[in-house]
């Protein structure tokens, strides 16, 4: 192993959820009588958190009291629906299975708001995961490295020795802030060339590849 720990981003990366934010997106939206978005449209709006999300999926010029409202009805439809659809990927939980036989501390962060975070990380991967830290008041929200902070705290450990896994620009970013490497994924809701021009420098396209890298 080459690291002493690792964390590593949720959507995405650790689990596909873009179908149940998809559908609590477009709850939100009609609602309000405003057009539906598409799955590929909401995988490009994510990852600075579901007030850019939300504030991205409706119509151009929405005035900031209905971006509001908006944003709260999402919040109702996904915390009621955010494990309908979503899934880990492929190999995930043998990765995680291994690096627990491994004695090695995961953590996830995320810019999801914090409490469908943990709900999410509890009910797929159980104790796989020693530290959850999501969008919560008093943090930053990446790429701003408080929410690495909080769980490298947590796991009683020290950015040199760990490594953050992710899908995204966000992702990059976050891990040069918190001073660490990152390790990019491309099986998630960016592409290999979106991950390229945001300066990734290791990215994986299997599970098994990210494994071998660790």
């Amino acid at each position: 192993m080459k690291y002493q720990g690792i964390l590593f981003d949720l959507d995405g990366t650790l689990l596909d959820t873009l179908g149940d934010l998809a559908d609590a997106v477009n709850a939100a939206l009609a609602k309000h009588g405003f057009p539906l978005r598409t799955e590929d449209e909401v995988r490009s709006f994510v990852g600075n958190g579901i007030g850019k999300l939300i504030a991205r999926a409706v119509p151009a010029g929405t005035d900031e009291q209905t971006v509001a409202a908006c944003l709260a009805d999402f919040r109702v439809d996904y915390a009621e629906h955010m494990n309908v659809r979503t899934k880990p990927y492929e190999g995930i939980l043998d990765l995680l299975a291994w690096l627990r036989s491994e004695g090695i501390p995961v953590g996830v962060v995320s810019n999801k708001i914090d409490f469908a975070a943990k709900a999410l990380c509890g009910a797929h991967f159980g104790n796989l995961i020693g530290a959850v830290v999501g969008e919560c008041e008093g943090l930053r929200r990446k790429p701003a490295p408080d929410t690495v902070e909080r769980a490298l705290t947590l796991l009683g450990l020290s950015a040199a020795d760990c490594v953050y896994v992710g899908d995204s620009d966000v992702d990059i970013l976050t891990a040069a802030n918190a001073g660490m490497p990152c390790i990019s994924v491309d099986w998630g809701f960016r592409s290999r060339e979106h991950l390229l021009a945001a300066g990734a420098t290791t990215i994986c396209s299997t599970v098994a590849e990210l494994q071998s890298n660790l």
